[in-house]
């Protein structure tokens, strides 16, 4: 069975929606017979690579709310994230922009540790408040994925790889991704977003009984 993945690196529901496919996985016992490719998605293209804003003014900004409700907005996120096992701090957050981030995972993938470093870019940006839009912390995190940093560092010097997920971005558009986490299974279903666990596993079941 094959997963395709739309998600961002500063998207909190992308990394709640990882856990919860990983969990369902688990609990149907198909984690040995899925393959699941993370593919590229930015849901602002325009954000500098690092910035001065904490999340919750970001947010307020950008939904013309007040800081009082983006706190409040974002602690009911915390606590979905808790609930799947992970400890968001929305405190040390700073927005920042994910191109290159993607970039790297797109190399990663070549080395084969595109798996691990999706996670360890998710864990740094949500639960460690890094900031995954400078390159020094890229491939700091490169590095302790396993990589060689020097290689990661050239990497993010060049512009390789951005054909690459301009083309994640280009087919999300195509098949009418709007938003993420999007999930499609085998070409055929789609989940979007963080969905209840149930649907997932409703999901991941049908679709490996049509396969046999």
């Amino acid at each position: 069975m094959k997963i395709e993945v739309w998600s961002d690196y500063v998207c909190p529901f992308c990394y709640i929606g990882k856990r919860k496919l990983e969990n369902a996985l688990k609990e149907t016992g198909l984690d040995d017979r899925a393959e699941v490719v993370y593919k590229s998605f930015q849901l602002d293209p325009t954000t500098p690579e690092t910035s001065e804003h904490t999340m919750a003014s970001a947010v307020a900004e950008k939904y013309g709310i007040s800081l009082e409700q983006a706190e409040a907005s974002n602690a009911n996120i915390a606590a979905a994230a808790k609930e799947v096992g992970l400890d968001y701090d929305f405190d040390s957050m700073r927005p920042g922009n994910t191109f290159n981030a993607h970039r790297l995972a797109k190399w990663a993938e070549e080395q084969g540790k595109g798996a691990e470093l999706t996670e360890n870019l998710l864990h740094a940006y949500f639960t460690e408040g890094r900031s995954i839009g400078l390159k020094d912390v890229l491939a700091d995190i490169a590095e302790e994925t396993g990589l060689d940093r020097a290689e990661a560092a050239a990497v993010l010097e060049s512009d390789r790889y951005a054909g690459d997920v301009r083309g994640d971005i280009g087919e999300a558009a195509a098949i009418g991704v709007r938003g993420v986490p999007f999930f499609v299974l085998n070409r055929k279903y789609a989940i979007s977003g963080a969905q209840p666990d149930e649907l997932f596993r409703s999901a991941l079941e049908k679709a490996v009984s049509e396969e046999q």
